[in-house]
């Protein structure tokens, strides 16, 4: 049975084996910008530890709060959801408050409904009356996952050349 955890250095090896399916994809909702030093287990704790501080202290200026959870079965890796706790002007245009990436393997399973649906709640906990999801255009599965949890598209957006759909969901 999958549950959402605090980032955590113990899954290791497993974030690395997913980390090499996303074979250099965006690994949406993982908080990562290309600069983590997640190889050695030194860094890996270092980069989990950086995630779980974000949720009371922004990574730096001009970013947010920020709640990360991984999706996790045992001892394995899926993915990752973020809930950034508000919106600066690019995360209103163009990423919203809840991003989440599966792992390519655990694909197909229900995971990334699965964990939009448990953040959601958190959002309502938090007391908030709605979220902002936004996917590629070309994400028909990402879509579909935001549009069961009821989904408004409100618009699309370009940003360098990449559509975007921004999606509210009312909580």
């Amino acid at each position: 049975m999958p549950q959402l955890v605090p980032p955590d250095a113990r899954f290791h090896d497993s974030f690395l084996a997913s980390h090499r399916e996303w074979a250099g994809a965006q690994q949406d909702g993982a908080g990562m910008n290309g600069t983590e030093e997640i190889e050695s287990a030194h860094g890996f704790r270092a980069y989990a530890e950086s995630l779980c501080a974000q949720e009371t202290v922004p990574l730096k200026d001009g970013f947010v709060t920020c709640t990360y959870r991984w999706i996790v079965e045992g001892d394995e890796y899926l993915g990752s959801i973020s809930f950034r706790h508000e919106l600066n002007d690019f995360l209103l245009n163009y990423a919203g408050h809840i991003g989440y990436g599966v792992r390519p393997s655990a694909r197909r399973r229900g995971l990334a409904s699965w964990a939009l649906g448990e953040t959601l709640s958190m959002g309502r906990v938090r007391g908030y009356d709605r979220v902002l999801l936004t996917c590629r255009d070309d994400n028909v599965a990402s879509a579909a996952t935001i549009e069961k949890h009821g989904g408004q598209l409100e618009d699309k957006r370009a940003l360098d050349g990449t559509v975007m759909r921004r999606y509210w969901i009312t909580l």
